[in-house]
């Protein structure tokens, strides 16, 4: 009799353990989704700095990344971009633009300002900004011939095409979301959200 229940409690003592190898088993590719950075982005895998060496903070975000269909994930889709825009005119009227520009990735205002940026993706999805960077002087790129920056730069483009901030340090999102929900058109939007029942 004792046999018999030594038995039994050792086969319902292992099930769970087994049932999470079936599991490990069955989804192997769940650990290399959580290996590629704050929403899928590549580049947050990698570092800002783009040497491979990723952040602590970044990888526990990682780690920490919601299902698919999870709210936050959604929120952070399509907030960095990873191509930069041949003009604004495209984005004109449907999203605002934080520009960061830097004569280098490893230059410390820039890499404070992304990790500001990515650490509240979500304020700034709810606000219909787009995050777009440029690190190479030499490109010369539209937007960098059209905002001509002088090693760090943070720009705020609103969805008029017209400059709301230049700062040539970096800010906190708070900060950006404070001097966006002033302007005329975004207090509109809050108001319209109102009416229908928005958040």
């Amino acid at each position: 009799m004792r046999k018999l229940l030594t038995c039994l409690i050792v086969l319902v003592t292992a099930a769970p353990l087994v049932a999470q190898d079936g599991a490990r088993a069955a989804a192997p590719d769940v650990e290399v989704q959580r290996t590629t950075g704050v929403a899928g982005n590549p580049q947050a895998a990698a570092g800002a700095d783009g040497s491979g060496a990723i952040a602590p903070d970044v990888a526990n975000d990682a780690a920490a990344t919601p299902p698919e269909g999870d709210t936050a994930t959604e929120a952070t889709d399509g907030v960095f971009l990873d191509i930069m825009p041949e003009s604004l005119d495209e984005l004109r009227w449907v999203k605002r633009v934080i520009a960061v520009f830097s004569d280098s990735p490893v230059d410390p205002n820039f890499r404070r300002q992304m990790e500001a940026l990515r650490a509240r993706p979500d304020d700034l999805a709810y606000r219909d900004v787009v995050v777009v960077t440029d690190t190479d002087p030499a490109s010369q790129s539209v937007l960098r011939e059209t905002f001509r920056p002088r090693g760090f730069m943070m720009v705020l483009i609103g969805k008029d095409g017209q400059i709301k901030l230049r700062k040539p340090l970096p800010w906190d999102v708070r900060e950006i979301s404070r001097a966006i929900d002033k302007t005329p058109l975004r207090q509109q939007e809050l108001r319209d959200q109102g009416q229908r029942g928005g958040p």
